[in-house]
């Protein structure tokens, strides 16, 4: 009985790893992974802010550890991050007092 226990709670471990492992992204903490990540999230996927982002990298993040806080961004804040929220903001009405 002892053995059928540990199998389950062996299994159980095992199943909950797959599964965060699925779901988080991979954080390299290098600009590649960034501008990967970036791009990914960017509708359209334009090549050309690959190639942007990949320039500023180096100059925007000074280490490993800042740049896998920017890939474990969700997607939004991952481009607004890069983009700006200009683009959110533009098409909303201003108020006029």
């Amino acid at each position: 009985m002892k053995g059928v226990v540990l199998g389950f709670l062996l299994a159980l471990t095992v199943a909950s790893c797959i599964v965060k492992r699925l779901g988080t992204p991979q954080l390299t903490g290098t600009c590649d992974g960034a501008c990967a990540h970036y791009i990914e999230c960017k509708p359209g996927h334009p090549e050309a802010d690959r190639a942007r982002c990949l320039s500023e990298c180096p100059q925007v993040f000074s280490d490993r550890d800042s740049i896998m806080g920017y890939e474990s961004l969700a997607c939004d804040d991952a481009v607004e991050y890069v983009d700006g929220n200009a683009a959110k903001t533009a098409g909303a009405p201003s108020k006029v007092r």
